[in-house]
């Protein structure tokens, strides 16, 4: 089997409010765990806990994707930070 090569470069990765997202889908996961609690017995009468579950499972696999996208930010705004200071640092000598 031959190995695959790409046609053209990958584009650049699109840049958008990526800590309101996941924080936004968190609360989503978290809220529709709420909303199915009331209903727990009905689902388990019917073999369909998972629902209830995977909701919960989103909700806290959010946590981690909230802890881990503000160290991206945090980490990216760090580099642009040093990099603006290294081009000042390079305009300021003659």
């Amino acid at each position: 089997m031959a190995k695959w090569t790409a046609k053209h470069e990958a584009p650049e990765p699109l840049e958008g409010p990526v800590v309101a997202t996941v924080t936004g889908g968190t609360i989503l996961w978290f809220a529709l765990f709420v909303v199915q609690l009331p209903f727990y017995g009905w689902f388990a009468d019917r073999g369909q806990l998972w629902w209830v579950w995977t909701c919960a499972a989103g909700g806290f696999l959010g946590l981690i994707g909230i802890w881990y996208v503000r160290g991206r930010e945090a980490a990216l705004q760090r580099h642009a930070a040093a990099a603006a200071a290294a081009a000042q640092a390079g305009q300021d000598t003659p």
